[in-house]
This record gives structure tokens, sequence and C-alpha cells, in this order.
């Protein structure tokens, strides 16, 4: 099968001397970015490859699952959209690390869209102490880019080995 991806363009350099928001921002793009990388030039049916047997994890179930959170805490939790998951079963339970039959370029334009309109949120808040709900849950979008920050690190960690097992890329 051919290249699905482009290629990676370089990731988005921390800063180190800007404000807390500013700061928060560009971490979360840099792991944004990382994730982009583990998955640049690797063909549909890398992507959608499980290679670390009993876990059902493969890079495009990655990119598809934090589409999903992109979604979940900017637009329904800070935002309040309450949109609907993108990849569901019948039963409304999460769908997202079914690839078998999964579009990588679907999967990637809507982590891009849900990327790039978390960073309009972002960038619109009044400050890092905007509230968002979920249910009876109270969150500051201080509390949101931490914990993506996180999320998307822990994920980045799953996609080194997962992407080492595929071709034997390692490394940043």
């Amino acid at each position: 099968m051919t290249n699905t991806q482009p290629t990676a363009t370089p990731r988005t350099t921390t800063l180190q001397t800007a404000d807390e928001r500013a700061t928060l921002a560009s971490f979360l793009d840099f792991q944004r970015d990382t994730l982009a990388l583990k998955c640049a030039g690797l063909t549909t049916e890398q992507l959608r490859t499980r290679v670390l047997a009993p876990s059902g994890l493969s890079l495009l179930g990655l990119v598809r699952h934090l589409a999903e959170v992109e979604r979940s805490w900017f637009r329904n939790v800070l935002a309040g959209e309450g949109r609907p998951g993108f990849w569901m079963h019948p039963d409304g339970s999460f769908a997202e690390f079914d690839v078998e039959t999964a579009d990588p370029a679907e999967a990637f334009a809507a982590w891009r869209r849900e990327c790039d309109h978390a960073r309009e949120l972002v960038a619109a808040a009044e400050s890092l102490d905007v509230l968002g709900h979920h249910g009876e849950e109270v969150f500051s979008l201080r509390w949101i880019l931490t914990h993506m920050i996180e999320e998307y690190a822990r994920h980045n960690g799953h996609a080194d080995l997962l992407r080492e097992h595929l071709d034997g890329s390692t490394g940043e």
C-alpha cells in the first residue's frame, strides 16, 4: 500500500520564557506534533496494525482516540457544546480503537480539525481560570491544558513502542 500521510513537519518549539497560557499551549502543540511525527510516512495497513499483543492499540486508534479526547475536553467540557463522538458503536460506546476498516485520512482530518478548534477556544478564553463543566465536575482551562499534555505524553509513549515495532524507527 502507498503512504497515506504527508511527511511530518518540524515540531512546535516549546516556549521557555512566555506567559503561562502560551507555555502550556506550546507544550500541548509539541505533544500533538509528536503524535503526527510517529505516524508520518506509514501506510494505511501500518497505521491500523496492532503490534503489541494482547493490546488492541494501533497508531490509527490513538489518532482517533485523541480526536475524541480533544473534542470531549475542549468542545464539550470547556465550551459546553455537547457534541457526540465521531466513532460510536450502536450501543453508544466509543469505537475509536476499532480500526480494521478505518480511513486514516478521515481520522487525521477529524483530529486536525479538533486541534485547530481547541487552539481557537484556548486563544479566545478570557483567562486560564475559565471554567468548563462535565456533569457536576468543574475544570479550569489551566487544568484541561495540563491534562491534555499528560494525555498526549502518555499516548506518545505508546506511539513510540508501536512505531518501533512497525518499522524499527526510534527516537523523537
